[in-house]
């Protein structure tokens, strides 16, 4: 059985002194994600939000269609001229990431530290 999906934001500052909207993703991203991916995304303020860290540390499992919120919220972002950067994921889902060509849009970091020092 899925876990409901959970997501909040919080504020951090990047190594360059920048802003990051970190979002934290908890449970299952399924279809049924929808408002908790791409609704706290389109949520942020897109005109001071440059840099986001998605976290996805408490996440058990990503179907087909929670990769695909996933891809378009990294397209939504690249057209708006915002960095995105990852961490968290289980070795299986870095390499689903990579297969399906997330990793153009965004890179893949094991922790937050070396995410952070990416941007």
């Amino acid at each position: 059985m899925q876990s409901e999906t959970k997501s909040h934001v919080e504020q951090a500052t990047s190594p360059a002194g920048q802003p990051v909207s970190v979002i934290r993703f908890e449970g299952d991203i399924s279809s049924t994600s929808k408002e908790a991916v791409l609704g706290t995304y389109q949520a942020l303020p897109k005109a001071t939000t440059k840099l986001i860290l998605l976290d996805f540390t408490k996440v058990d499992y990503i179907n087909s269609s929670g990769i695909a919120l996933v891809i378009q919220l990294l397209i939504e972002a690249k057209t708006t001229g915002q960095k995105v950067v990852a961490f968290g994921l289980s070795p299986h889902f870095v390499k689903v990431f990579t297969m399906v060509g997330i990793t153009k849009y965004a890179g893949l970091f094991p922790n937050q530290a070396e995410a952070m020092a990416a941007l």
